[in-house]
């Protein structure tokens, strides 16, 4: 059984537990894949409703966007799990002789940069959800704006959560200029996206708060 199709419960006992994975990367996708869905309940609290009948087709069409980007959250859960399992047995090769060093250095270079790949993935996902949730909050039924406020705080936490499970990654490599290029794409997307989550969320926050 994959990670996310296990239940809440049986998931966190797994996530608190001594075994390095599931860990921050595929927490990081859980979250992101329940701040997508939220913005999904708000869409389909929008659907039908006469007062939104002008944004109806358009948020249909968000609707499976959001859907689209919280399956491949899913399934990046496991896919962060099976990427750090070579980087794991990597930590664990001798490295008494010389040829040892070399075979070592060579296994953990390849090892880190694909445990970089999924947080990468990760976070690109959770950009395209904030964008979604901008739309979610401005054009959603008023009666859950307050979801659209909830779920791009979790994208947002997401998108920091996973940028960490990169820079481990990348402190790590001897390969200098690709740890400095993918730390600029991850320091990029934040720059953008926590930014623009923020926006949102004051949004929401200044929207409730009206008298």
């Amino acid at each position: 059984m994959s990670l996310y199709e296990l239940e809440c419960d049986k998931f966190t006992e797994v996530l608190a537990s001594g075994d390095p994975v599931p860990g921050g990367g595929g927490a990081s996708a859980m979250v992101g894949a329940l701040g997508v869905a939220l913005g999904s309940m708000v869409a389909n609290l929008t659907v039908g409703k006469k007062k939104y009948a002008d944004v109806e087709e358009e948020i249909k069409g968000l609707r499976t966007k959001a859907g689209d980007l919280q399956r491949q959250l899913l399934v990046l859960i496991q896919k962060d799990a099976d990427n750090f399992e070579p980087l794991a047995k990597a930590y664990g090769m001798p490295k008494e002789t010389e040829e040892q060093k070399q075979a070592k250095a060579q296994v953990m270079e390849k090892a880190l940069k694909d445990a970089c790949s999924v947080p990468l993935e990760i976070m690109k996902l959770c950009c395209q959800a904030i964008d979604l949730h901008e739309d979610f909050a401005h054009k959603g039924s008023s009666l859950a704006v307050s979801d659209a406020g909830v779920g791009v705080e979790f994208c947002k936490a997401a998108l920091r959560g996973a940028s960490l499970n990169v820079f481990i990654n990348t402190k790590l490599m001897t390969d200098r200029a690709y740890a400095e290029e993918t730390n600029k794409h991850a320091n990029d997307m934040l720059s953008k996206y926590v930014k623009k989550a923020d926006e949102i969320f004051d949004y929401v926050l200044g929207f409730l708060k009206e008298k």
